[in-house]
């Protein structure tokens, strides 16, 4: 079982990487290998009865059989979902009014306030153009002054399509938004009119959510009270973006998105209890037709279940469902609850519902910290009994936690471009006051909430999530809290973990490993490969070049640091080009490194170690100044359309507007003086998230 969802996840992975969308003879041909493999484990089988090869020669050609079908399976559920989730993007730049209905509520990374609809009509456009779901950034609305979900409301607001990468590499968010049907994405400063109220039962749920996270908000108060509601409710609209970076910079911002952690808290919790209850019953005389553990991971398991409707049931929280889900019911069926079984169980599960999952650091962070968990149980129960008792808890709090901390920085590093160095501090200090106090004191709160004496409760809580932010605040602000780490190439990420999961798996010596000899040979090319996926992350270098996909910005690496064009103008991009440099310098301060020369609208700056130059232009008479800076040797770069420049020999390479709304953003390498230029196009494929439609 264990090896399920690899083979899935190694199908998932194929079905991503390919540059086009594939076609239906792609799936005609996956159904013939499907058969040979069927035909294959048959014949294996037959041929073992038979005498004609041995037992364990059946079992390899088996085994091998299996594993083209999950990797088919993977493929195939890839596909599926693509298809499934098909809608139509907007192609351009949209104003007019919008009509649609509210189904989600947040906070953006600007701390304004977004809504996300659905049900969508735009003025003269088709319904088969309109896109399935568009989110606007209220820019004159404050948390406290926002439609209810279920709502159909009314607006005019500017939409585009989902932005492209930053750079060739870089996180793609159409990829991202294509997956959650998200057509359009924009703002509005205009009112907001109610068109009709929230209509069906499914949005009782939703109204409840936000109706339970301003109360708590209002009970507890300030910040304090907003992440007490994200951990109750999931509504993470009340967090500003300075605590954000606050959680961040402290390696505790999974304590503010519903994980598995949250899930496992309350599920832990509600078990611990019922169980200690109805043991304190049978105590009392009272005989339940079923034993205690079962009855109490009944309960745990249905008070998961509204959590999970209660929170919203995004990906992540289902994803946490899921995992703990699948121990309560290793109860249930009187299996172990903690093993790897369970956790590929539950993998499986969430790549056949979700295949896209499987990019997303969230899967990735949180089933390596399980695994890591689970691997390191069995070393802990047999050194555990010679602990005194007293300091137990404090060494499993520490053990637990850099374990965890060390089975996910990589990947964290790798996603998000930063590593908190004194992570294992904040959570020493701060998980325990969740699972002792945040989490309890908010069960104990629903429980009484109607009767109207959740009060004390809150108190309670507010105490912990205070005591989490101080936590925060201190171990953000240590010197050298925060160290910017570079991208990764894409290949580092599945070197690791396929030999992290290939190195575990036949380490194990599980029966589907085989003799020792295939078992060392698997445990040391895992190995192999987690080493050589850290060796071309350390030895990789970043562009020399990097050009935004509107032409608003130009980086070009020094010495010193990457080196922007201007000091302000496209700061979302520069932003995600340092931030993946490894660099921890603003745009200001990169704007002033020493590269750049001239005016603020005619930028140039000479490439060292080759004969090219760079010039940047931009504002107005940008398209007219092109053909002046136009010369050999020179890259310029016009952030608006430019017409014919044909004239003097020899020509200068020209991007402007026009050409980078068919490549995408640029990063330009120089090879023995000579630029090559890798597009955002090239590096996506022809695919469905890829071409705007």
């Amino acid at each position: 079982m264990p090896w399920v969802p690899v083979g899935l996840a190694v199908g998932i992975g194929l079905w991503f990487s390919l540059p086009v969308q594939p076609a239906g003879l792609a799936y005609g041909l996956l159904v013939l290998l499907c058969l040979a493999a069927l035909t294959c484990g048959r014949q294996a089988q037959l041929m073992a009865e038979s005498g004609r090869i041995g037992w364990h020669s059946a079992d390899v050609l088996r085994l091998s059989a299996w594993a083209v079908l999950l990797v088919a399976c993977g493929f195939a559920v890839s596909g599926l979902r693509s298809a499934r989730v098909d809608a139509p993007v907007l192609g351009w730049r949209y104003y007019g009014a919008v009509e649609g209905r509210v189904v989600e509520i947040d906070r953006s990374g600007r701390d304004r306030m977004r809504i996300t609809l659905d049900q969508v009509v735009l003025q003269n456009l088709s319904p088969a153009r309109t896109p399935g779901k568009v989110r606007l950034s209220l820019m004159n609305r404050a948390a406290t002054d926002l439609p209810e979900p279920g709502q159909r409301v009314m607006l005019t607001g500017h939409l585009s399509p989902p932005p492209g990468p930053a750079a060739p590499g870089s996180f793609d968010f159409r990829g991202f938004s294509w997956f959650q049907g998200l057509g359009a994405v924009g703002y509005t400063r205009n009112p907001i009119l109610t068109v009709a109220p929230p209509q069906g039962g499914i949005w009782v749920m939703h109204r409840a959510q936000r109706s339970v996270a301003r109360a708590i908000q209002d009970r507890i108060g300030g910040q304090a009270g907003a992440v007490a509601a994200a951990l109750m409710t999931g509504d993470r609209s009340g967090i500003t973006e300075a605590t954000n970076e606050l959680m961040r910079a402290s390696n505790l911002y999974h304590i503010i998105s519903i994980s598995g952690l949250h899930m496992g808290m309350l599920a832990g919790f509600i078990y611990g209890s019922g169980r200690l209850l109805l043991v304190g019953a049978q105590a009392g005389g009272l005989r339940p037709r079923w034993p205690a553990h079962k009855i109490a991971a009944v309960l745990a398991m249905t008070g998961a279940a509204i959590y999970l409707l209660l929170s919203g049931g995004g990906v992540a929280t289902e994803r946490a469902f899921i995992m703990v889900a699948v121990m309560l019911a290793a109860i249930l069926v009187d299996r172990r609850a903690i093993s790897l079984r369970s956790v590929a169980i539950a993998a499986t599960l969430i790549l056949i519902l979700n295949p896209e999952a499987l990019s997303s650091p969230g899967f990735q962070m949180s089933f390596a910290a399980t695994i890591a968990l689970i691997l390191i149980y069995g070393p802990w129960a047999r050194v555990a009994p010679h602990i005194p008792w007293w300091l137990r808890p404090v060494l499993m709090l520490v053990v637990s936690s850099f374990v965890a901390g060390m089975a996910t920085a990589p990947i964290a590093a790798a996603h998000f471009s930063r590593m908190a160095q004194y992570g294992l501090l904040a959570n020493l200090l701060a998980v325990p006051v969740m699972g002792t106090l945040v989490m309890p004191a908010g069960v104990i709160a629903a429980l009484l909430a109607p009767l109207g004496l959740e009060g004390p409760a809150l108190w309670v809580m507010g105490l912990g999530t205070n005591w989490m932010l101080a936590v925060a605040r201190f171990v953000a602000g240590l010197d050298g809290a925060v160290t910017a780490i570079a991208l990764p190439p894409g290949i580092v990420l599945p070197c690791l973990g396929v030999g992290s999961v290939l190195a575990i798996l036949t380490w194990r010596r599980d029966p589907i490993s085989g003799p020792p000899r295939l078992s060392i040979m698997g445990c040391t090319f895992g190995c192999a490969l987690v080493l050589a996926g850290f060796a071309v992350w350390i030895t990789s270098s970043r562009p020399a070049l990097l050009i935004a996909p509107e032409g608003e910005a130009v980086g070009l690496m020094t010495p010193a640091g990457r080196s922007v064009s201007k000091s302000s103008g496209g700061s979302f991009v520069v932003k995600n080009w340092l931030l993946e440099d490894g660099d921890a310098a603003t745009q200001e301060q990169s704007a002033a490194r020493a590269a750049w020369s001239g005016e603020r609208r005619e930028r140039q700056a000479a490439i060292a170690g080759t004969d090219w130059g760079i010039t940047h232009l931009t504002g107005k008479g940008a398209a007219e100044a092109a053909a002046e800076h136009c010369t050999a040797n020179m890259i310029v770069v016009v952030s608006d359309k430019v017409g014919d420049t044909a004239g003097t020999e020899p020509r200068c390479i020209l991007i402007d507007l026009t050409s980078l709304r068919e490549t995408g953003a640029l990063s330009v390498d120089f090879t023995d003086g000579a630029p090559r230029f890798r597009t955002t196009a090239d590096m996506g494929g022809q695919r469905p998230w890829t071409m705007q439609r």
